[in-house]
């Protein structure tokens, strides 16, 4: 084997375990956002909801492939470029994400829910433009996630609404 092979090898080794990394990210941004959480399918089931409201089990399966998206479209950028401004806007609406299950469901506080949210969509938003001049696959990866919390507003809002 020669050395240059085994770099390579190394190289390709470590774009792997990077993946791997950025799908570690989105999990723990996942969990943090549900530690101490519990009981959210009957919480969400007793809210006054409108009628355009999505039932309870959608979203642990739009979520789980929201997430993965989320994962790949950050190590294509890191591919890219490495870290720089669109990985750090990545990890601010990723944090952005963590937080806003507790502030909904944990305190029961549902327009600071709502303030958040904004702000995480806002952080979206300006990932999708930073990965856009990076890569547009990963721009493009970004753009469910961004219409899901497009519509997670508007039902954070219905609700707040509703029940405040």
């Amino acid at each position: 084997m020669t050395i240059s092979g085994s770099v390579r090898r190394l190289g390709r080794a470590r774009k792997w375990w990077a993946l791997a990394g950025f799908g570690a990210a989105v999990t723990v941004a996942a969990a943090v956002g549900g530690l101490g959480v519990r009981g959210t399918q009957q919480e969400y089931a007793d809210l006054q909801q409108p009628s355009w409201a999505p039932p309870s089990w959608l979203f642990g399966p739009v979520w789980t492939v929201l997430y993965a998206l989320i994962a790949v479209a950050g190590w294509l950028v890191w591919r890219r470029v490495g870290w720089g401004p669109a990985l750090w806007a990545w990890v601010v609406q990723l944090v952005l994400n963590a937080i806003w299950t507790p502030l909904f469901f944990g305190a029961s506080r549902y327009g600071l829910a709502f303030a958040e949210l904004v702000l995480m969509w806002l952080a979206i938003g300006a990932t999708v433009l930073l990965f856009g001049r990076v890569s547009r696959p990963a721009a493009g990866l970004m753009l469910p996630y961004w219409a899901w919390v497009t519509f997670a507003g508007a039902l954070n809002f219905a609700i707040w609404r509703l029940n405040g």
